[in-house]
């Protein structure tokens, strides 16, 4: 079974479709089906379904993004992203729900050209650019182009 035939089957079963109906728009036989959706707590009426997906979704079973099912490690945090890059494109998307407190906004001065700037987290930047930090470690004070 490919990743694409998985989601088509998340996506379907939440929508309704019964295992057969899947099966069958799938080309695939019906115990693969069924066995899948048992495996990703997918089985059941399509109600109970839909609530189960929140509940999972809830206890960090699907990726916040892609709602494809997440595998999670027994031991750490759980993940909440199946990958990198729906990592990055949920953040980009959902920019409002960061946490914005004030604290964690910090102002600095660029140590070579003197620009206000505002960082957010811990991260300890010197600079406002990548040309500003060139400039600064390479080319130094006296050797301005």
């Amino acid at each position: 079974m490919t990743p694409l035939q998985k989601e088509e089957i998340y996506k379907l079963r939440l929508q309704g479709l019964g295992y057969k109906a899947i099966a069958s728009q799938l080309f695939l036989s019906t115990d693969s089906v069924k066995s899948y959706c048992k495996r990703y707590h997918l089985n059941g009426p399509a109600e109970v379904v839909e609530l189960n997906a929140e509940v999972i979704k809830k206890n960090q079973g699907i990726c916040l993004h892609c709602n494809n099912p997440i595998r999670q490690k027994k031991l750490g945090r759980s993940k909440k992203y199946c990958s990198d890059a729906c990592r990055y494109t949920w953040w980009n998307q959902n920019q409002d729900k960061r946490n914005t407190n004030k604290e964690l906004i910090r102002t600095y001065t660029c140590q070579r050209c003197g620009k206000e700037g505002s960082v957010y987290g811990k991260t300890e930047q010197k600079y406002c650019s990548h040309d500003c930090y060139i400039k600064a470690r390479f080319w130094g004070e006296d050797n301005e182009i």
